[in-house]
């Protein structure tokens, strides 16, 4: 039987090895987007696609310059949505719903590539997301009262590329930013991983979530997968979900199941009060996203218990 020095050494080695194969995987798919996106931005096509949604959007409730807003969301992380909702004069209902439909769409392209390597369906996942953000969008416009104030944010300015060679400056910053933060949070996560499951841990936090993964559908060993996307998000948290699924330590229809509840509802800590720090409503865009969860497990559940018999 190993000691504990030698149990905790193994830890490390599986870990790092496992880190830097999950960092790799993740930096081939952030980088190229994000620089794909940075020319999309800067020859104007984000804003082009922006404005042939903005009938959807006046639909919505919202001013047709929110588009854009909703669609940089999709390509790039919460905080370009953000700076751009700084130069718009928005009130804070507006603000509100397009925070809710960027927390559940943002950065589709990578968070989507990241859980349809465990197996679940990228084109499922994907419009899955993109509807939810229009439905609750739609709930949010009948439900919130007509005059909610302004933000704390409104008229600001933002540099915008003039050049090509801003534009790669730009990304070259962000790509050294995200592989940094990447690094660090993922090794972070695999320790935390390696040590959780050397020591047989992982079955006894398990137990006090399980009344909790019950209520939201969702198996009990998937509570330590389910706290990190809570925590971290789905990117920096792609490396425990593809360890987990690799050793298959949970069945496919579950890591389907967890794949959509964390689709829509991911993130609830740094994401979430990215938006209150300009003055968003935390319950606003807080509950929303839980109902919206609970009610796509379920009818899942559903669905495959129907096809089942």
């Amino acid at each position: 039987m190993l000691s504990q020095k030698q149990t905790a050494i193994s830890a490390v080695k599986k870990a790092l090895q496992k880190s830097k194969k999950t960092v790799v995987w993740i930096l081939k798919i952030i980088l190229p987007v994000s620089l794909f996106v940075s020319f999309l931005q800067y020859w104007g096509v984000i804003e082009l696609i922006s404005a042939a949604l903005t009938p959807l959007f006046i639909f919505l409730g919202l001013p047709g310059e929110a588009a854009i807003v909703f669609i940089s969301s999709i390509f790039l992380p919460l905080y370009a949505p953000i700076a751009i909702i700084a130069t718009l004069s928005l009130s804070l209902r507006e603000i509100t719903i397009l925070a809710l439909m960027c927390l559940i769409s943002h950065n589709l392209i990578v968070e989507t590539a990241v859980q349809s390597k465990t197996g679940s369906s990228a084109w499922f996942i994907a419009l899955l997301r993109i509807s939810s953000s229009i439905v609750v969008a739609l709930c949010l416009n009948w439900l919130l009262p007509a005059d909610m104030g302004r933000a704390l944010l409104s008229g600001q300015t933002v540099e915008v590329p003039t050049s090509v060679m801003e534009v790669l400056l730009n990304w070259v910053k962000m790509a050294c930013n995200i592989t940094i933060k990447l690094i660090i949070i993922v090794t972070l996560l695999m320790f935390l991983q390696s040590f959780l499951k050397e020591f047989h841990w992982l079955d006894k936090l398990s137990k006090p979530f399980a009344p909790i993964m019950n209520l939201l559908g969702l198996d009990s060993q998937s509570s330590f997968l389910w706290i990190v996307a809570q925590i971290v998000g789905l990117t920096y948290g792609s490396a425990v979900l593809l360890e987990e699924v690799n050793e298959h330590a949970l069945p496919q229809r579950q890591v389907n199941l967890l794949n959509y509840h964390i689709a829509v509802n991911h993130s609830l800590l740094e994401d979430t009060f990215l938006f209150v720090a300009i003055g968003v409503p935390i319950l606003w865009i807080l509950i929303p996203r839980l109902i919206v969860a609970l009610i796509i497990v379920w009818t899942m559940r559903a669905f495959y218990y129907f096809h089942r018999k």
